[in-house]
């Protein structure tokens, strides 16, 4: 899992959990589509198959497991949901928002879409025989406004959420104004948790920090042992879905070091990839016609600096301009990301996939579309740094994610040609979690995952109500960005048309250009590699149906529930 990347809140991130990249799709996505006239099929593999095959996992964590499952933190949430645990409706960011009908069977937003019904599914059962309900969606939600740090998407505090009640099967979720956009967050990214479990014991005292070691869940897999060293998922028995899952197992090894990951994907010994492998078509494709490879991008990787008054020197605007000013980030891409991550911008804006959103006129304008050293070096002397006096920072990244550090290594030779000094702090995943949450850094290269628009991925980022004091867990907004003008335009644009979200998100990315709370270095594209050999059912550029990185939530449990080993089926 790369950085932080969940929301995905991976993921992920947020996720954001930590991921190795980000997704993307086939084509250039449209606006968000989060509520289509008719859901949609997720698209993976039809018919019915027999049981049996084991998928191994290579996905650089950066860390050993800490075998916690709860699906509110971000730090662990990638390895809990889709997989154990499930969300309303799935979404798929490939697919301009289309929908698959998951715990609601169906769902239907009141004409003026400031209410939604959902119909919850009939039949589903948690992992440990208990029935699933509406009371169980209720009571997850409702949860959520008690404990703002389980509100990974400021949806009570900032999507105007107001109430949410069942009566039968039905669930109603009220707003206090228009909140079609939020549909992807609270229909997709919430996993929905069982009420007998978690209103007890300690998941009911801390549910924030509960570690959540033996999880109960409505989706394909449970968690049949976890060490520091593997988790081995079995499938769920009692799974909603008719004969699915078609696997018996999955097995998900803890990678330190993208090294040993890669080896493991080459030979075949994992049979799904999600992180930078260098030379790509050498090292792995050459190795086996049944070794496959797919990058789409939907994200952003970024210098996210800390804008705290507390950290004199980051929060400072100059010293901002003056990074975003010195880098060259086509050479970051092609030195750093051997051109498989294109290079970003600084609006914030990925393109192509979000062209539409895109104000290049307006990077031109402010200088950022190319690298301007001189530049840079005048915003240093005028904030007071000089080669006698140094400007020295110290930036935090994840132990093991070998294309971070290639890039990293590149920003430094770039920032020390303006008279920056950068070091490089590699953190295991847990630690660097905890410093970039609460602010404990000046720089953090990092990523997130983004959404059908770049509406979410930059709410996420800007959102004040997505972030916290120095010391408190931040939800998303880790750079500590407050701005009323910025909210303002966020919170206009549920209730906006379709041009006029563009506009506003337009706006939104001038004041990434006007006050740099983010410095975008490549866009983070889905590390995908996936191996042919036994496993099929695997989602291609061809067969979009969920984003295809194993450490994307909820779209791995989307993947998990299609795939099927042929051998199995002699």
């Amino acid at each position: 899992m790369r950085g932080i990347k969940r929301i995905a809140v991976a993921t992920m991130a947020v996720g954001i959990l930590a991921a190795a990249g980000c997704g993307g799709g086939d084509k250039p996505i449209g606006a968000a589509s989060s509520n289509p006239s008719s859901s949609t099929s997720s698209g993976g593999s039809t018919g019915q198959f027999k049981k049996g095959g084991v998928v191994t996992i290579a996905n650089v964590g950066g860390q050993t497991w800490p075998c916690q499952f709860n699906p509110f933190n971000p730090s662990v949430n990638g390895v809990a949901g889709g997989f154990v645990y499930e969300p309303l409706v799935f979404v798929n960011v490939l697919k301009s928002g289309a929908t698959t009908p998951m715990l609601a069977s169906a769902f239907t937003w009141s004409p003026t879409k400031d209410s939604i019904d959902f119909t919850i599914r009939d039949g589903v059962k948690w992992s440990d025989g208990q029935p699933f309900s509406a009371d169980d969606v209720v009571y997850t939600f409702n949860l959520m406004k008690q404990q703002p740090a389980l509100d990974l998407y400021a949806l009570w505090t900032g999507a105007g959420l107001s109430s949410v009640t069942a009566a039968g099967n039905k669930v109603t979720m009220k707003f206090k104004a228009p909140a079609e956009p939020y549909f992807f967050n609270f229909a997709n990214q919430v996993n929905i948790v069982p009420k007998h479990i978690w209103s007890t014991g300690e998941a009911a005292s801390k549910p924030a920090t509960w570690a959540d070691p033996k999880p109960v869940g409505t989706g394909p897999f449970t968690v049949e042992s976890c060490s520091s060293n593997n988790i081995t998922y079995a499938a769920n028995g009692s799974y909603w879905q008719p004969g699915k899952p078609y696997l018996s197992k999955v097995q998900y090894p803890a990678y330190l070091d993208n090294n040993p990951a890669n080896l493991d994907l080459a030979s075949g010994k994992a049979q799904w990839g999600g992180q930078y492998i260098p030379n790509i078509d050498k090292f792995y494709k050459s190795k086996s016609p049944e070794n496959n490879y797919w990058f789409p991008p939907t994200a952003n990787v970024a210098i996210v600096p800390n804008l705290d008054p507390s950290h004199k020197v980051t929060s400072n605007l100059a010293v901002r301009q003056a990074i975003a000013y010195a880098l060259d980030r086509e050479q970051i891409s092609k030195i750093g990301e051997s051109g498989y991550q294109p290079a970003a911008n600084q609006t914030g804006v990925v393109t192509p996939t979000f062209d539409k959103y895109f104000d290049k006129d307006a990077l031109t304008a402010a200088g950022y579309d190319k690298p301007n050293p001189e530049k840079a070096k005048q915003l240093l002397a005028s904030a007071g740094y000089s080669s006698s006096n140094p400007l020295k920072l110290n930036v935090i990244s994840v132990t093991g994610y070998t294309d971070w550090d290639a890039s990293l290594a590149v920003v430094k030779q770039q920032l020390a040609a303006v008279g920056i000094e950068l070091t490089t702090q590699d953190l295991q995943q847990q630690s660097y979690n905890q410093k970039l949450y609460t602010g404990d850094y000046d720089l953090a290269y990092s990523s997130l995952s983004g959404g059908p628009s770049p509406y979410y991925e930059l709410r996420q980022l800007l959102y004040s109500k997505n972030t916290a004091p120095i010391g408190k867990q931040a939800n998303s907004n880790y750079s500590r960005y407050i701005n009323p003008d910025v909210d303002k335009l966020f919170d206009q644009y549920a209730s906006a048309d379709p041009d006029t979200q563009v506009k506003l998100i337009k706006q939104i990315s001038g004041y990434m250009i006007k006050d740099v709370p983010i410095i975008p270095t490549t866009e983070s594209v889905d590390w995908y590699q996936y191996n042919t050999k036994d496993i099929e059912g695997w989602p291609t550029e061809q067969n979009p149906y969920a984003q295809p990185a194993p450490y994307n939530i909820p779209d791995a449990g989307q993947v998990l529930a299609n795939l099927y080993s042929k051998s199995a089926q002699n």
